[in-house]
């Protein structure tokens, strides 16, 4: 079995799991035994699916399980890392600087017998995202930021976009849309404790009209993301049909399977209106080398002939 469920079954040998919504059609559960093998890991991986919003005492079950079961060695979290941060922060010995400021775990490891939080998102996606955006993007285009969804992926996107490090190439203004208040609040609140300079708009947008009407008001070569989850964990788009993109903007949906509605709309306007459009397979390789890397305490660089391997390697038993 690919996956387990409460009560969680004690590990019979070295186990990292995978706490998301639909982990058995991940494919992690094929990548993860090669890149073990390749990396000379002895451990096995084990898929955790909740709903999304589960209860608090579901999120602190599978946290106190990893915590008390020795052979359990740490967790990728995804779709629940804002949920699980606030029903079990209290459980971990450490939580990094990241994970405090954005009040979320993707990332649960052990060392020397303390249970750590890590939010990765800041730097894995930062990665992925500098990766396929074209040089200095918005220093050149004064382009915008459209992000729909305002749970972990669009906090970390904005924070690593919001860096003074970055000069004059940051978004001119960023837009970030959600169905629910409660997750626009909490992002404008951690956007105020960044102190940026970089003009937000929080939009409430419990339609997908709602989000058209965003899209019609972006400038040229603006960059919109789905983060939403929709075409994954859940059917369908943040958009409708009649959504049209900004004039050569770039389009990144960070998923890369489920139904993709949302990398479809993109694609049939791709040329008609310019388009560069992204899934999230390298977010997928980014964010999942990174935890590995953190739980096993092994270095897994981000770029160069190494990590140019475990893409290939990934890619193939992807297919398999």
């Amino acid at each position: 079995m690919n996956t387990v469920s409460a009560p969680y079954p004690p590990a019979a040998r070295p186990t990292f799991y995978f706490i998301g919504v639909t982990t058995g059609q991940s494919s992690i559960m094929n990548v993860f035994p090669a890149w073990a093998r390749f990396l000379g890991l002895d451990a096995e991986i084990r898929g955790i699916d909740l709903p999304l919003h589960a209860d608090a005492a579901a999120y602190r079950e599978v946290v106190s399980f990893i915590r008390q079961d020795p052979l359990s060695v740490g967790a990728l979290v995804t779709t629940h890392k804002i949920d699980l941060f606030k029903a079990a922060h209290d459980l971990f010995d450490e939580i990094d600087p990241h994970a405090r400021l954005m009040d979320e775990t993707s990332c649960i490891s052990k060392r020397d017998g303390r249970l750590v939080c890590h939010a990765k998102d800041p730097i894995t996606s930062g990665l992925a995202l500098d990766g396929f955006l074209p040089p200095r993007h918005f220093e050149r285009t004064r382009a915008e930021l459209f992000s729909m969804g305002a749970g972990g992926s669009t906090i970390a996107l904005t924070w690593h976009l919001m860096q003074a490090s970055r000069g004059s190439d940051r978004p001119s203004r960023i837009v970030v849309s959600n169905r629910s208040q409660a997750r626009l609040d909490d992002i404008q609140r951690i956007h105020r404790a960044m102190k940026t300079d970089v003009p937000v708009t929080y939009v409430l947008a419990p339609r997908p009209g709602d989000n058209d009407a965003v899209l019609a008001s972006l400038k040229a070569g603006s960059l919109v993301i789905n983060a939403t989850g929709l075409g994954k964990d859940a059917p369908g788009s943040p958009l409708t049909n009649a959504g049209r993109f900004p004039e050569n903007g770039v389009v990144w949906d960070l998923n890369y399977r489920g139904d993709l509605v949302f990398l479809a709309q993109a694609r049939l306007q791709a040329e008609s209106r310019r388009l560069q459009v992204e899934d999230g397979w390298t977010y997928f390789l980014y964010g999942w080398s990174q935890v590995i890397a953190e739980v096993f305490a092994i270095d897994i660089p981000p770029t160069g002939p190494r990590f140019d391997e475990i893409a290939a390697i990934a890619r193939r038993a992807a297919k398999a």
